[in-house]
């Protein structure tokens, strides 16, 4: 009897503790275009909590973007993944990605809409604190979130990860509410050091909580497990996951988040 009473608490909390993290496809619309999220939470954390939009690379709102929803979803935020080109378009070539992305830049009002459009969404929903919302972004999806930051949208915290490093809008003092966090490799060819150095001033001079981290002899997309398989299929030898840098940079992620959100 005590044998059978143990097997059916193992067998209960190993049920709670899948079934735990929540994920659902989710919808919404900007003008006439839909977009397509992908919202992660767990259920077994009571009460409201802080939200995180996830941004993602410039391939569009794929499979890593949404893995990482789910994974912050287990440190016990509600995440957003939100899709930044409608209708949950992706690429799978570089040219496609490229054009994606530029035309994401080209009409930045559109973009800003849909950024907007995502964090009300992530701000509604009933496990979510509607006054701690953070952003994370990768690659293109850096770029965006620090956009966002720089042009005083009202984030506490943005994190961007192999992350471009956006020259406008123009800050002065107090334009910024949101801390930033941006880890890039040293070995990243798409990054030079003048565009490191001048986007530091600019965070200095616009008195911004702003951290840069070099990561050492690390290359672009370290995040990504398919980075490799990307690197061999299109030769752009700039891509290197590397797991060590991810599972570094995610721990400082946490702390950063911790930090802006008082946890």
């Amino acid at each position: 009897m005590r044998a059978l009473l143990t097997l059916l608490l193992v067998f209960t909390f190993s049920s709670t503790s899948l079934a735990a993290v929540v994920t659902k496809d989710v919808e919404y619309k900007v003008d006439d275009t839909t977009l397509k999220g992908y919202l992660a939470y767990d259920d077994s954390v009571s009460g409201r909590r802080p939200g995180i939009l996830v941004v993602h690379e410039w391939w569009g709102h794929n499979e890593h973007a949404r893995s990482r929803a789910s994974m912050l979803a287990e440190l016990g935020y509600t995440a957003l993944a939100i899709d930044m080109y409608g209708n949950g378009e992706t690429a799978d070539h570089p040219k496609k990605a490229g054009e994606l992305m530029n035309d994401a830049f080209a009409n930045w009002d559109r973009s800003q809409k849909r950024f907007f459009a995502g964090m009300k969404l992530l701000q509604s929903q009933e496990t979510v604190d509607p006054q701690k919302i953070g952003a994370i972004g990768f690659c293109f999806g850096g770029a965006v979130s620090i956009r966002m930051a720089r042009s005083g949208a009202d984030l506490d915290g943005v994190v961007g990860f192999h992350s471009a490093l956006p020259k406008g809008p123009a800050m002065t003092k107090g334009d910024v509410k949101a801390s930033i966090l941006v880890m890039n490799g040293s070995e990243d060819s798409f990054l030079k050091s003048d565009e490191v150095a001048t986007f530091m001033k600019e965070m200095m001079d616009a008195n911004v909580d702003a951290t840069y981290i070099n990561l050492s002899g690390i290359k672009h997309s370290y995040t990504n497990k398919k980075a490799d398989e990307f690197r061999s299929k299109f030769g752009i030898k700039n891509l290197e996951y590397n797991k060590e840098a991810d599972e570094r940079t995610w721990k400082r992620m946490q702390e950063f988040f911790d930090r802006v959100f008082q946890k």
